[in-house]
């Protein structure tokens, strides 16, 4: 395994992050993905969708680095509604368990007023280790 868990003795216990981990290996600095295709078209407007097609792209990147969802160990997410995110978390959920299993990166969500793309509700950058670049 090419990240390692770190977490606190005390203090609640994170539910959908890691406290910390350790990295082992090169690292791979995955930039901003939002939720369009890979032929830049953003198929659906709502923050769920983005956010499983953001999620895409970033396994679409790893995967070109040879690279497994548990090597990830940081991730931002950047959204611009945080009341839709609080409110779409359930639906989240299992896109998030369908692309990354039980694996959680060390992770922040902070909401933004726009990004780049107008149409993009969702951005994710993530750091992964890689344990057998190729």
């Amino acid at each position: 395994m090419s990240t390692q868990l770190v977490m606190f003795d005390e203090g609640p216990a994170p539910k959908g992050y890691a406290n910390g981990r350790i990295g082992h290996g090169p690292a791979l600095h995955i930039a901003g993905q939002i939720g369009w295709t890979l032929e830049g078209k953003f198929e659906t407007k709502d923050l769920v969708g983005q956010f499983a097609q953001a999620l895409d792209n970033v396994m679409a990147v790893l995967k070109v680095a040879h690279g497994h969802p548990d090597d990830i160990a940081e991730m931002t997410i950047y959204v611009t509604d945080i009341e839709a995110y609080r409110q779409a978390r359930k639906q989240i959920g299992p896109l998030w368990k369908a692309r990354m299993g039980s694996h959680y990166p060390a992770m922040a969500l902070v909401a933004v007023s726009a990004l780049v793309e107008p149409e993009a509700v969702v951005e994710i950058q993530a750091v992964a280790y890689l344990e057998h670049p190729e």
